[in-house]
């Protein structure tokens, strides 16, 4: 396989950050820096690689409160995604930092939102944009089909789905994301969810109480 995925638990709530590689030109972006920016910056520096990009795939603070802070640190990045949809929680960064006992972070807006269909890529390895509202409405999932990866932050776990308690959470298109966006993208699709372990969607269909 042409892409790599180191994985770096950060925030409280070990959220799993993601370096997702392109071995054949040791290019990387980073998905979801929740916080932990020297963590994060140690491990891009242990694997030698060029971070090209952050990418987001929604706005709670465990995935985005750190962007601007590594995006600085690695010498001006943009910061992609997620779709406007989750400019609702972008804007409560402040807010969200209170309440969950995070150091303050600052509302900011990405340099590029994304919508459904587009292509995000890090050096030859192209991923698609999936929308998948639920656990909020403007979450988005990164597919690397040919490498048959997807980075899907809090949509699905392995034994679990999102939660869609909070603001703006819709457990029907949660589950629709799933069944109709995700699964039939093919079982043997691996998955790097927002927290624990990685599993496939295959196991997910067969055998997670929730969607299968």
């Amino acid at each position: 396989m042409a892409l790599k995925v180191i994985l770096v638990p950060v925030t409280p709530f070990e959220q799993n950050c993601s370096i997702l590689i392109c071995d054949q030109t040791q290019r990387a972006v980073v998905t979801d820096p929740g916080g932990d920016i020297e963590r994060i910056v140690q491990a891009i520096q242990n694997a030698a690689v060029q971070v090209e990009a952050i990418w987001l795939t929604h706005g709670h603070i465990d995935h985005c409160a750190g962007a601007i802070a590594l995006a600085k640190a690695l010498g001006g990045l943009k910061i992609i995604g997620p779709h406007i949809d989750e400019k609702f929680w972008l804007d409560q960064l402040p807010m969200q930092s209170q309440r969950f006992g995070f150091p303050h972070s600052d509302a900011f807006e990405p340099d590029q939102w994304l919508n459904d269909g587009d292509q995000v890529q890090v050096g030859h390895e192209v991923f698609k944009v999936i929308h998948c509202p639920g656990h909020t409405p403007g979450h988005v999932v990164f597919v690397n089909l040919s490498a048959k990866v997807a980075v899907v932050g809090d949509v699905l776990f392995a034994g679990s789905i999102g939660r869609t308690d909070f603001p703006r959470g819709n457990h029907a298109d949660l589950i629709r994301s799933i069944q109709e966006k995700l699964f039939p993208l093919g079982d043997d699709i691996a998955f790097v969810p927002g927290h624990g372990p990685t599993s496939t969607f295959g196991y997910e269909r067969h055998n997670n109480p929730y969607v299968s």
